[in-house]
């Protein structure tokens, strides 16, 4: 293989398709790429996609391009180890995804008029998608909902499912309820493993709840964790400036602290 491409800074697509190549090369390769495997492979795309959330949430844009790249070429890892499984290549991945927005989207790219709301355009979606599913088998409302997802959002899509042949509970407040419910049940609970499942139930209710009220969970929970970690950063400041660290600190001094911090950003 030639290295005129690979050293191509203006390659493009085919270029890093090229480096791909080469990685995986039994005889030229990178040990550690040629070792891979699409299970060994697939917690970084998931991590991968965390990393290009995490820079729009930071509003990042300098960090974005390179987090995009790195998320292309996990897709570039899988389909290479595909070409080489005489699965499919990376060219099939392309027609596929190209192939699925055309026909998702008559009314852009068919004889079906644009005049239609976002929540029609929704539907037709969800329809065609059901469509796609009877024609993979996919008979049950829960099929196809990935088991890859994150755990929060896989709870979220199989309520969803559940909810539009009416599986769910019609309104908010019911979906309280069961929460004070699971949680007085995880508060009885008498041994680990109970007590896992009996969290487990909690934490789906929640989801439900966070669905109810059109709150994105991973979202909410997301800038959750950047409050928490905002606030004890300024708690660590804050005793810094004594030459302090928390360990240093008691919970009382580091609760005034968190406190402090809370009003400073309501102010």
């Amino acid at each position: 293989m030639s290295d005129d491409l690979i050293h191509n800074p203006k390659g493009g697509m085919p270029r890093l398709l090229a480096i791909m190549r080469r990685l995986r090369d039994p005889e030229t390769g990178c040990p550690w790429d040629i070792e891979q495997s699409f299970a060994s492979i697939a917690p970084y795309t998931i991590e991968e996609a965390y990393e290009v959330a995490d820079a729009i949430q930071r509003e990042a844009w300098d960090e974005l391009k390179g987090e995009l790249g790195d998320l292309l070429f996990q897709s570039v890892f899988h389909a290479q180890m595909a070409d080489e499984a005489g699965l499919f290549d990376f060219g099939d991945v392309a027609d596929t995804m190209s192939d699925k927005m055309v026909a998702r989207h008559p009314h852009v790219f068919g004889a079906e008029s644009r005049e239609k709301s976002a929540a029609q355009q929704t539907r037709d979606w969800e329809a065609i998608k059901a469509a796609e599913r009877a024609g993979k088998a996919e008979t049950g409302v829960l099929d196809g909902v990935a088991l890859g997802l994150p755990a929060l959002m896989r709870a979220v899509k199989l309520q969803k499912r559940a909810a539009r042949v009416g599986f769910d509970w019609p309104s908010t407040e019911e979906v309280i309820d069961k929460i004070v419910e699971e949680a007085q049940e995880l508060r009885e609970a008498d041994d680990p493993a109970h007590r896992a499942e009996e969290f487990g139930d909690l934490l789906f209710v929640m989801a439900n709840l966070a669905r109810h009220l059109k709150i994105d969970p991973e979202e909410a929970l997301r800038a959750a964790n950047a409050k928490f970690s905002r606030r004890f950063r300024a708690i660590e400041a804050a005793l810094a400036e004594d030459n302090r660290r928390p360990e240093d600190s008691s919970l009382a001094e580091m609760d005034a602290l968190w406190d402090a911090a809370k009003a400073r950003e309501k102010s």
